[in-house]
């Protein structure tokens, strides 16, 4: 990965991805993040993702799990991701766009259906209420953090080479 010659993106070539080198509320000056984090729920998350691409017109948006994972280097010490190119990480839980959809057979005719993971049933609450997020310290990844959870959020797009 290396950074942009402007310096406020970071391109991962291979993956043909091109990451906010900062988390969303902070400012690249030249040399480092400058500001305080945003802290956002999900739904918060995805708008503020909808809201740069609408003003940049690239596409912008939350990364899936196991790209925001791909930044960490669990083998580093500290582990956690590289800050020469993503200075000021907060480290700790980051929002992604994925999610976790239960796939399964279905009866239609079936009651048992519509309680499947109902609150105070089953594994929990049904997982609409929850979002993945990554750890940029470790590299892992959660299904059940609550949507309405305040987390940073660094954004990503596809690159293409110029």
């Amino acid at each position: 990965m290396v950074a942009s010659p402007d310096g406020s993106f970071v391109v991962d070539e291979r993956m043909r991805l091109a990451w906010a080198r900062c988390v969303e509320g902070m400012e690249w000056n030249g040399k480092t993040c400058t500001g305080t984090p945003l802290m956002l729920d999900r739904a918060q998350a995805r708008a503020r993702a909808n809201e740069r691409w609408k003003a940049e017109g690239m596409d912008w948006r939350l990364p899936r799990a196991p790209e925001l994972q791909h930044l960490v280097n669990k083998a580093a010490q500290p582990p956690g991701v590289d800050a020469a190119l993503f200075p000021a990480t907060p480290p700790e839980w980051h929002w992604t766009s994925t999610t976790d959809v239960k796939a399964g057979q279905a009866n239609q005719y079936t009651y048992s259906n519509t309680m499947q993971n109902r609150s105070g049933q089953g594994e929990g609450q049904m997982s609409y209420l929850h979002g993945w997020a990554v750890h940029m310290r470790t590299g892992e990844a959660r299904k059940d953090v609550g949507k309405d959870s305040k987390l940073p959020v660094r954004l990503v797009r596809t690159w293409v080479a110029p």
